[in-house]
């Protein structure tokens, strides 16, 4: 028997089927799933990163679930703007990502991105994020996490009795 060493890329690649990604500064960490066991197919977990808009300072999470708009309708978008106001917040404070296109994310995956203390999810439900059924426009704490969970920015704009229940919740967020 010859010698055993190659550096062949091609007779490597026959060995080595699973994608490894090194980043700099930091230990190297091979995750990977099995699709089914009766595949031969394997597919590597990638952490996901979120485009959202805001600087996060304060460590606020605010979840919308909008489809059609990045935020949501016209009306939604000023309810929020009157909610973040009388909270007195500011665009450096938060960030607001819309939910839609990251479904399936979990509130583990939400708030070790964001490092959140405090999680506004509008229309966006507990179950959602992989957590008990919470009752709505009430604060309940998940960990060190506070949240308060309501519907859609939209439908909640038309709702009196949903906005007053909401806001004497938002009265009580530690910030």
């Amino acid at each position: 028997m010859g010698d055993q060493l190659t550096t062949s890329a091609a007779a490597l690649r026959m060995f080595f089927t699973d994608d490894i990604y090194l980043v700099s500064g930091e230990e190297i960490r091979v995750s990977t799933l099995a699709v089914d066991s009766d595949e031969k197919e394997r597919e590597t977990a990638q952490p996901v990163v979120f485009k959202y808009l805001g600087k996060n300072q304060k460590n606020v999470l605010i979840l919308v679930n909008d489809q059609h708009y990045d935020v949501s309708t016209e009306r939604g978008r000023e309810l929020l703007r009157n909610i973040v106001k009388a909270l007195q917040l500011t665009a450096n404070d938060f960030a607001l990502l819309n939910y839609h296109p990251y479904q399936g994310q979990d509130f583990a995956a939400l708030t070790g991105f964001f490092s959140s203390k405090l999680v506004m999810a509008f229309g966006v439900g507990p179950l959602q994020l992989g957590l008990p059924d919470y009752p709505a426009n009430t604060i309940v704490m998940e960990g060190q996490v506070q949240l308060v969970f309501s519907k859609d920015l939209d439908l909640l704009s038309d709702n009196q009795n949903e906005k007053k229940a909401l806001w004497g919740s938002m009265k009580k967020i530690q910030l």
